[in-house]
């Protein structure tokens, strides 16, 4: 039987989960459909994964469990777990066993080499947009740090250390501080080519102890 050939790299695999290199425009899982034979046959990395693990057995029991996720228009290092009770376990505890490295290109140049930005985030199902809110009953407590890399024509490469994982929390705390992600519409940046923003290392520490990780080098800088 023929390997399947898969729109993205395998970064790394072992028995207990795998992770991949996602590229830009992929979702990571199946949007607001009803119905599991609608949500199945949509093209996500969750789906597309879960057919390499089944190799062809389509009655296999054999499946991708969702751990995290990435924007559609966001690249690069994503996990998943081979089973169910897995992917609750390292769910539950991701912001403390997780470390996520993230690059992104920002408009305009940043007044200092290193900043934090916090908040408390908060998702409106009307507008679909995050933003920040004052009062932490409403919002949900978000950490961004991050370091300048590099100046070029007006921008500026930030590397991004992300302290907690919120909806679109990268992309709404440089907007919110005034340098939107370079191809950002959403959030007020201006048009590319692509959303530059990308998950560029991965580390989580498992529940038997050990390490595990990937990274995922890009083409822009």
């Amino acid at each position: 039987m023929k390997k399947p050939v898969l729109p993205f790299r395998i970064l790394f695999e072992d028995a207990r989960i795998v992770i991949i290199d996602k590229p830009a425009g992929l979702l990571t899982t199946h949007t607001r459909l009803h119905g599991r034979a609608a949500r199945e046959s949509q093209y996500t990395a969750e789906n597309i994964l879960t057919d390499y693990l089944r190799k062809g057995q389509r009655k296999s029991s054999r499946r991708a469990w969702l751990v995290h996720r990435l924007d559609r228009e966001t690249s690069g290092v994503l996990l998943f777990a081979k089973t169910a009770a897995l992917a609750e376990a390292l769910r539950a505890n991701w912001n403390r066993i997780a470390r996520k490295t993230y690059l992104a290109r920002v408009s305009g140049l940043l007044p200092a080499s290193e900043g934090v930005y916090e908040s408390y985030l908060r998702d409106n199902p009307v507008t679909m947009k995050v933003k920040s809110v004052k009062d932490p009953r409403f919002g949900k407590f978000a950490c961004t740090k991050w370091r300048k890399i590099s100046e070029e024509d007006g921008t500026t490469l930030v590397e991004v250390d992300l302290k907690s994982g919120r909806k679109n929390q990268i992309r709404v705390h440089f907007s919110e501080a005034g340098h939107p992600i370079v191809g950002d519409v959403k959030y007020g940046g201006p048009k590319a080519s692509r959303l530059y923003l990308h998950a560029l290392d991965l580390r989580v520490k498992m529940p038997e102890g050990d390490e595990v990780g990937a990274r995922s080098d890009i083409g822009w800088k």
